[in-house]
């Protein structure tokens, strides 16, 4: 059961920056299809994959209750980073150059960003861009979480489902009171996300 609830903190983790995402766009009107984001699920689980095989390859080197350890002491130190850095930029009301602390402001100005023509629709080019951006995003915490032990294939699995749904569903809400919450405090969410998900593996 652990192995499971440790894999999906983890993609939850991973998806919260969809959310947001698709909150932005939401608000933009920007329509991200199917197709789109079916790509973004696939590229950003891809990466979750690749940043998850290099943290088992590092394993091999290591005695498991060591890298286990190490693994879950950098995931909580990544979740505090997450959640000082946030309550900075929540206080000053500054923007983040990491995509994983932007809020909802910061986001619907990527959101124009990235529809390059203007079309208000998310075309094969553009997810590709957002992809590679979030997949980039989770490289560190994809390797940490992979040398505490967190199953891979089901990570990868809950990240590619997840990422599908939460787009959906930040494209839902909206303009809405709670897809402006949860766009403006997710960064900070992320954090302590992390910091859970770093405690259950220390202790197992």
């Amino acid at each position: 059961m652990s192995v499971i609830l440790s894999a999906m903190l983890f993609a939850l983790y991973s998806n919260l920056d969809n959310l947001v995402i698709g909150i932005a766009y939401g608000i933009k009107k920007i329509n991200i299809k199917i197709f789109s984001n079916l790509i973004i699920a696939f590229i950003t689980s891809t990466g979750t994959f690749l940043a998850m095989s290099i943290g088992f390859y590092i394993t091999n080197f290591l005695p498991h209750n060591i890298s286990n350890a190490l693994g879950s002491l950098l995931i909580i130190f990544l979740g505090g980073y997450f959640i000082y850095k946030s309550e900075i930029n929540l206080i000053n009301n500054s923007k983040s150059n990491d995509l994983a602390l932007k809020d909802i402001d910061d986001m619907i100005e990527y959101a124009k960003k990235t529809d390059l023509d203007n079309s208000g629709d998310i075309n094969m080019r553009e997810s590709l861009l957002i992809s590679f951006g979030l997949a980039l995003n989770n490289l560190g915490s994809g390797v940490a979480a992979s040398v505490t032990g967190i199953s891979i294939s089901l990570t990868v699995v809950f990240t590619f489902i997840l990422s599908i749904f939460t787009i959906i569903i930040g494209q839902y809400l909206g303009n809405s009171f709670l897809g402006k919450l949860l766009g403006r405090y997710a960064p900070l969410l992320s954090g302590f996300l992390l910091i859970i998900l770093g405690i259950l593996e220390l202790i197992n």
